[in-house]
């Protein structure tokens, strides 16, 4: 059943909610929360589904919030509001309100909600797009015990993710966040599975997606290791690998269905890490109405202390291969990854992690991560000098990595090759064409506390 009210009021919309629940039968209000929807005229009839479907797993009142621009000067003091009323079908389990805010009214939105919300119900305020840099003091925001935002459909998404992180409340989150909530679950029964350190790891996906750079944080919060962030076509989220004391763990998904999971010692199984519709992401939001603490925690590392990976230099001259694999090479690269954590070097830059040359314009690492040198256990580094980078004395720390991880591996220092202009130290050669150019190199990274075992 659907009311239009035109120039209407907050009471009078209140009148046309129980007449309309009378009419259908359904006097009683068997809803558990308001989910106050915050939108423009374009996305409304997206959110307004998605809402409708996750109200089948929680009957809520939907109270849907378009502002309006009037288009000429004087219609634009002009105040009005127009309203639609659903009940039944027309609104999934519980009901829904429509808002249509014209003039002055529009800066005042919050007055308008607030005589609607449900009595003694927890409220939901979610914005699908253009949501505010601080959401528990915008005047609607601040009606809400959960105030749910996407960075993912901001323009500049990584810039969202800082504005998050500088103003997060308790109850804020980010449907970004909850993309992840599979592979972190995946992650952790992976870890579970086996006993062993984590030495490094590295989360490669799309370049400007908010839950790619959102799992590598998570991983770096608590592990306590380096992460590099790495760049592929995606869709999404594609890999996940960790550098263990046992052998490396792999999770990948190539295409946004079905997923391969990798344990050393352990044959391959194929796990579900489908690519979930808004309702599903909103559903699992609403399960729980406590402030997300493991959400804030990763939020407030920083994308900035992510480690980005490293373009060779043209003509530069490849790194030797360790021979051997097994023990020797797990002890070097805890060596390295140790004394990267103490000393300030990333722990990703040489030695039993990943091939540190990479290909692509962003400087992701080579497919084949931790057998990129010849096979599981290898390690690999760059000739001194040979490689270009973003900030200043980068020559000189991978130059100190490559000779840790030539210690480690038993390898002969190799002579230093004449490093061609304008590569040590240079801001120029790996900036072009870089799409993480502004990511700090592992270098300019601070140092980050390694995990201890029992």
């Amino acid at each position: 059943m659907k009311t239009d009210l035109t120039d209407t009021t907050a009471s009078k919309i209140n009148k046309a909610l129980v007449k309309a629940r009378r009419a259908i039968g359904t006097p009683a209000v068997g809803m558990v929360l308001t989910l106050v929807i915050v939108t423009d005229e374009e996305n409304a009839y997206d959110a307004l589904k998605s809402a409708n479907d996750a109200s089948r797993e929680h009957p809520s009142r939907t109270i849907v919030v378009i502002k309006r621009v009037s288009r000429s000067p004087r219609d634009r003091t002009k105040s009005r509001l127009d309203a639609e009323v659903r009940v039944g079908a027309d609104a999934g389990t519980g009901d829904t309100v429509v808002l249509r805010l014209y003039g002055e009214v529009a800066d005042h939105a919050q007055s308008v909600v607030l005589p609607l919300l449900l009595p003694d119900a927890p409220v939901v305020v979610w914005w699908p797009v253009n949501a505010p840099l601080d959401p528990a003091r915008d005047p609607l925001g601040a009606l809400g015990q959960r105030r749910v935002t996407d960075s993912y459909a901001a323009e500049k998404p990584i810039d969202e993710l800082r504005a998050r992180a500088k103003n997060y409340e308790p109850g804020d989150t980010d449907l970004a966040w909850t993309r992840i909530t599979p592979w972190r679950s995946m992650l952790a029964a992976a870890l579970d599975q086996v006993d062993c350190e984590v030495i490094s790891a590295e989360v490669q996906g799309e370049q400007y997606n908010p839950s790619v750079e959102l799992l590598a944080m998570w991983l770096a919060d608590r592990l306590h290791v380096h992460v590099r962030r790495g760049v592929s076509a995606g869709p999404g989220l594609n890999e996940v690998r960790m550098l263990t004391s046992t052998g490396p763990i792999r999770l990948y998904r190539p295409n946004g269905g079905l997923a391969l999971l990798t344990l050393e010692d352990q044959p391959d199984r194929a796990v579900a890490l489908k690519r979930r519709e808004t309702s599903e992401l909103l559903a699992e939001e609403l399960r729980r109405l406590d402030p997300d603490d493991t959400y804030a925690s990763a939020l407030r590392f920083g994308v900035d202390r992510l480690g980005g990976g490293l373009s060779a230099a043209p003509g530069s001259a490849s790194a030797a291969t360790a021979a051997g694999a097994g023990s020797s090479a797990a002890a070097g690269a805890r060596a390295t990854a140790g004394g990267a954590a103490s000393g300030g070097a990333a722990p990703g830059a040489a030695g039993g992690t990943s091939g540190v040359t990479a290909s692509g314009g962003a400087g992701a690492l080579g497919s084949g991560s931790v057998a990129s040198a010849g096979g599981p256990g290898h390690a690999s580094a760059s000739v001194p000098g040979a490689v270009s980078g973003s900030g200043p004395g980068l020559g000189a720390a991978v130059a100190s990595a490559a000779s840790a991880a030539r210690a480690a591996a038993a390898l002969p220092p190799a002579a230093p090759s004449a490093a061609p202009s304008g590569t040590e130290g240079s801001t120029g050669s790996a900036g072009d064409g870089d799409g993480d150019s502004e990511r700090p190199t592992p270098a300019q990274m601070p140092p980050v506390k390694k995990a201890t075992t029992s």
